[in-house]
């Protein structure tokens, strides 16, 4: 199946995202995540937070298959590929953030301003900022 297209089984109409009803559905991920893992408490909040190390794993293997550097398996993946796998990083950043906090969008929106100064007005932060 060429891969842009998919069974029409699974196409599904979604409204345009925002910023808040992408902080919306990463609640409802979160809340998913409560009512059906198999760890609750301090280990699910480690379990989270430990997960983003593996989704970074599938973006490294995504752009090893995307640039053909594994001479056994050559170009095994595509830039789409990596895309996704880019996406699901953030997707578990954001979810595990929230787990952290119910601020996430507060804490994320501040920490965004901070890098977004720090880096884009050349300015270095005073420590601890």
């Amino acid at each position: 199946m060429p891969e842009n297209t998919r069974p029409e089984n699974t196409q599904r109409e979604f409204a345009p995202l925002t910023y808040d009803n992408v902080w919306d559905t990463v609640e409802r991920l979160r809340a998913w995540l409560d009512a059906n893992g198999r760890r609750t408490g301090q280990d699910a909040v480690l379990l989270r937070v430990l997960k983003l190390s593996e989704e970074v794993g599938e973006v490294a293997e995504a752009v090893i298959g995307a640039t053909g550097q594994n001479p056994r398996k050559g170009e095994s993946h595509s830039w789409q590929d990596v895309e996704a796998e880019l996406c699901d990083v953030v997707v578990t950043a954001l979810v595990a953030l929230r787990t952290l906090t119910p601020d996430a969008p507060e804490v994320f929106a501040a920490h965004l301003r901070k890098v977004a100064e720090r880096s884009l007005t050349g300015q270095v932060p005073p420590p601890g900022r």
